[in-house]
């Protein structure tokens, strides 16, 4: 069967992609705390210009896996898609068309149809060989077809472990902050000698933050993967029915005409 891939994108885009979001991020964030930052001395800007290594690893973090979150978002919805758009274009025009190998080159390189009716066609292929003559026609012709549709679906579940991970850990990275805010709370009280609201408002107020950003990064990366599973889902059962025709299409057809080019 066929192992061309059928569209992957670059691991330049997966890492550039991420950290441009950051940067996109981070501009608003800052603009909006230079303007705050005179009338309140406990927000944003003054939490990042006091707080420590860890309070700012932290943040950096949180901020990092909210962009890997929505970059996968975004890409995925875009892929599901093209899916969906190559599976119009396949009711409309694949059947329509004399033989299996001129539909199959009609679709653009990038289709998972095309990826699925080449493997059928190179699986109608190699059965003519001699190693197997013992194999039945349809288990050689579906167990080709099917690895096929199965790649397409681990393709399509890329990235969304990168979800799952960030909607469970982000509340406890954000927790992590939290705590350590209220580390440095209860440090300034020891220091101070007594709990004045001035000491305290500071670390109790990057504690809030770090909550609001945890909570911020989770809940989308949650609700975002649960909507692209549904979505994966409805996309896989399309090219499983593509798959299905195309076995049938397989059974029926002539050597001659689906594969002379």
């Amino acid at each position: 069967m066929s192992h061309r891939p059928f569209h992957l994108p670059s691991l330049r885009g997966l890492v550039a992609a991420p950290l441009c979001a950051l940067a996109l991020l981070a501009l608003p964030a800052t603009a909006f705390a230079q303007a705050a930052g005179q009338a309140n001395p406990y927000g944003f800007k003054a939490m990042w210009e006091h707080g420590d290594l860890v309070s700012k690893g932290t943040l950096f973090i949180l901020l990092i896996m909210s962009a890997a979150s929505w970059y996968v978002i975004i890409t995925k919805l875009l892929e599901q898609r093209r899916v969906h758009r190559q599976t119009r274009l396949v009711q409309a025009e694949f059947w329509n068309r004399g033989d299996l190998r001129g539909s199959t080159q009609a679709l653009p390189d990038s289709s998972v149809f095309r990826y699925v009716a080449e493997a059928g066609l190179v699986a109608q292929k190699q059965y003519e060989g001699p190693l197997t003559q013992q194999v039945d026609r349809n288990s050689w012709l579906s167990q080709s077809v099917m690895q096929a549709i199965d790649a397409v679906g681990d393709r399509l579940q890329g990235g969304l472990a990168v979800l799952a991970t960030v909607g469970s850990t982000a509340p406890f990275v954000g927790l992590f902050g939290t705590v350590w805010g209220i580390y440095h709370a209860l440090t300034a009280i020891g220091l101070a000698g007594q709990a004045s609201i001035d000491k305290v408002a500071g670390p109790v107020g990057e504690a809030l933050i770090m909550t609001a950003i945890g909570l911020a990064a989770a809940v989308p990366a949650v609700l975002g993967y649960n909507w692209l599973v549904r979505r994966n889902k409805a996309a896989l059962d399309e090219v499983r029915d593509f798959g299905t025709e195309l076995h049938t299409a397989l059974l029926g057809g002539k050597p001659a005409v689906t594969l002379e080019r």
